[in-house]
């Protein structure tokens, strides 16, 4: 889920309309392609120089750009809403089997299936084991503030997404390191424990702490100033989103260009799961008895990714030029247009789910 979708989800949750950037997100972010793989064959040496600028083999430039995405995202999260899941425990309970026992396990099995074997031969073999890890990232990283956008176009229960959002971000902190380093490790990919740790605490609890620290002092001043600062943070918002995209197509240029249907391959299994997930989370509500207003939000939570997390673990663990980096940037290009589609399903479908069972 991305900085530039939190700012979606602020004005969706005012009732105030989509602008043209947001309305047309995936355009720009394949407009990011373009100008960063025309960048890195232009000037390849300011983009290597940049990746050389870690500590700890972490980038400062893409950790400082992170920050500013993730950060005004957890800004919005009122973690307080917690003590209202008991008031949908069914629907919470879904959401968490979904996102935390089903959606990384089936990645991961997707991954295998179509990285290591269908699609094999037409991928670079040294890239596979990354391209599986990258998928492996982004699904362990569950959907936050977007979810407010596809909640509202669906009626959704706005309590219910708003107690699951920060139900997901507190589980988060504690479950995202353990599962990646499972996954990693049942897919035989070598876990480097203290950059996984290191990438957790960086992206993570360092980001939670600040920006729930940044909320309370301005709450503390009104809801106005709060909305003021929001407002302001924004374009900071859309512009690391941008750049950082920039510079990641900057680097995998020369491999896009050599085998373009990576972008496309990429994109099968992602696509799969977010229909997969989608549909589970939403039959499941049926069957326990949920309404629909909390199966909406509910299957939309379960299918969507928290994209600037897996693409700075990514970067943290396999490095810009990997196919890991690659395999979460290819999430926030087709998960707009996707989970329009499944808001348009869960709508059109409203009366076979509120009917009774046969």
């Amino acid at each position: 889920m991305s900085a530039v979708q939190c700012e979606v989800a602020a004005k969706a949750a005012a009732g105030a309309p989509m602008s043209v950037f947001e309305r047309y997100l995936t355009l720009w972010v394949f407009l990011c392609i373009l100008a960063g793989i025309t960048l890195g064959q232009l000037a390849p040496g300011v983009f290597q120089a940049i990746g050389r600028i870690e500590v700890a083999q972490v980038n400062l430039p893409v950790g400082l750009l992170i920050w500013v995405m993730i950060i005004p995202m957890l800004v919005k999260v009122d973690f307080s809403a917690l003590h209202e899941v008991k008031q949908h425990i069914r629907g919470i309970g879904v959401t968490l089997v979904v996102n935390w026992l089903i959606k990384p396990f089936s990645m991961a099995l997707l991954g295998w299936l179509f990285i290591r074997h269908l699609f094999a031969p037409w991928l670079p073999a040294a890239q596979l084991d990354s391209y599986v890890a990258g998928l492996i990232l982004l699904a362990a990283a569950p959907c936050t503030a977007m979810v407010f956008v596809w909640s509202r176009l669906t009626n959704g229960d706005p309590l219910f997404t708003l107690s699951q959002v920060a139900l997901n971000d507190s589980i988060m902190v504690f479950a995202f390191a353990p599962l990646v380093g499972l996954l990693l490790g049942i897919s035989a990919i070598s876990v480097p424990w203290d950059t996984l740790l290191t990438s957790v605490v960086l992206y993570i609890v360092i980001p939670v702490l600040l920006a729930q620290l940044w909320r309370k002092t301005l709450l503390a001043r009104g809801q106005a100033a709060f909305d003021t600062a929001m407002a302001k943070i924004g374009p900071w918002s859309i512009s690391a989103l941008l750049a950082t995209l920039v510079l990641l197509f900057a680097f995998q240029g020369k491999a896009i260009l050599e085998q373009p249907l990576i972008i496309a391959l990429l994109a099968v299994p992602i696509l799969i799961q977010v229909l997969f997930n989608s549909a589970l989370a939403y039959w499941l509500n049926r069957r326990v008895g949920e309404k629909h207003a909390v199966a909406c939000p509910s299957a939309l939570i379960g299918a969507s990714n928290f994209f600037e997390l897996a693409v700075a673990a990514a970067i943290s663990l396999f490095g810009f030029e990997s196919g890991a980096a690659l395999a979460t940037v290819v999430g926030v290009l087709i998960e707009v247009p996707v989970m329009l589609l499944v808001v348009k399903v869960v709508n059109a479908t409203k009366g076979w789910y509120e009917a009774p069972p046969a």
